[in-house]
């Protein structure tokens, strides 16, 4: 699973758990401090505020490269990225000086944010086992350009594939392409797919001239199957394969060059991405 689609918008299951720690946390404090009347919520929220910030900031050091000559995108979090060990240190860290500092609240808020962190812990590990699960590139109904049937498989060979699903109205979709674009040129043993939900080769043939993209193995996908497969329930998603075909990592929305190098080191084990780096640099 990769997202959830709530009425019109598609919610990335990443951050709704984060939400859900969040609320059992204020829940678990609200209960524990009600006694001593000793309210948390606000320290919770200044916590959650604190872990979110350095976990950009450690994401945005961590990838400073690729941000260098796009610096607004620092504050663009529409691309994910964040380092969520460095928030979760930074989360600890506060945490233990707010206890150190008003002993009144240390029950409660050690209650919160222990109760919070078990919840995130907890539900992100069996989303990761039942991700883990799903082995092999999905079977769904493909065809090229000129509408004649494609087989996923024999595209990816035994190469590391990114599986990229896109739609011509979507515009995150096309502000990621020239990313995308570049990225199929600089990492040639990494296969890229393009497949297009539900739209008519002719309008995909049609956008490609008119942004002037030069992209491998474009496909159309009419029913829009494959996000279904995946679980995936908003445009752009992103699917990560191994050379054997297992899903090692999604991403949901736009993608910058920063945080598709986060998602490209996945690939670091097979040699392909850093050997390739290091002759591109």
């Amino acid at each position: 699973m990769i997202s959830v689609g709530i009425g019109p918008l598609s919610l990335s299951i990443g951050y709704l758990l984060l939400v859900l720690a969040f609320v059992v946390a204020l829940i678990v404090g609200a209960l524990t401090g009600r006694k001593r009347k000793t309210p948390v919520a606000g320290t919770l929220a200044d916590i959650f505020l604190v872990a979110m910030v350095t976990a950009r900031i450690g994401f945005v050091v961590r990838y400073f490269e690729h941000y260098q000559n796009d610096l607004w995108g620092i504050i663009d979090i529409r691309d994910g990225g964040f380092d969520m060990a460095t928030g979760l240190i930074a989360a600890l860290l506060f945490t233990a000086y707010l206890m150190w500092k008003r002993a009144a609240i240390r029950r409660a808020l050690g209650s919160a944010v222990a109760a919070g962190l078990i919840t995130w812990g907890f539900t992100s590990g069996v989303i990761g086992l039942i991700n883990q699960q799903t082995q092999g590139l999905p079977e769904v109904a493909l065809t090229n350009l000129n509408e004649e049937p494609v087989n996923l498989e024999a595209i990816a060979g035994n190469r590391p594939t990114v599986v990229n699903l896109w739609a011509t109205w979507c515009p995150p979709c096309i502000r990621e392409m020239p990313v995308l674009e570049q990225a199929q040129q600089r990492y040639p043993d990494i296969n890229f797919v393009f497949a297009n939900q539900g739209e008519h080769p002719e309008t995909i043939r049609k956008f490609l001239m008119e942004q002037n993209l030069n992209l491998s193995h474009v496909l159309s996908d009419r029913q829009g199957q494959f996000g279904r497969v995946v679980g995936s329930y908003g445009l752009p998603t992103t699917l990560f394969y191994s050379a054997e075909g297992n899903l090692v990592d999604t991403h949901l929305g736009e993608l910058s060059h920063a945080s598709l190098a986060r998602s490209l080191e996945r690939f670091e084990s097979t040699g392909l991405v850093g050997a390739d780096q290091a002759n591109s640099r």
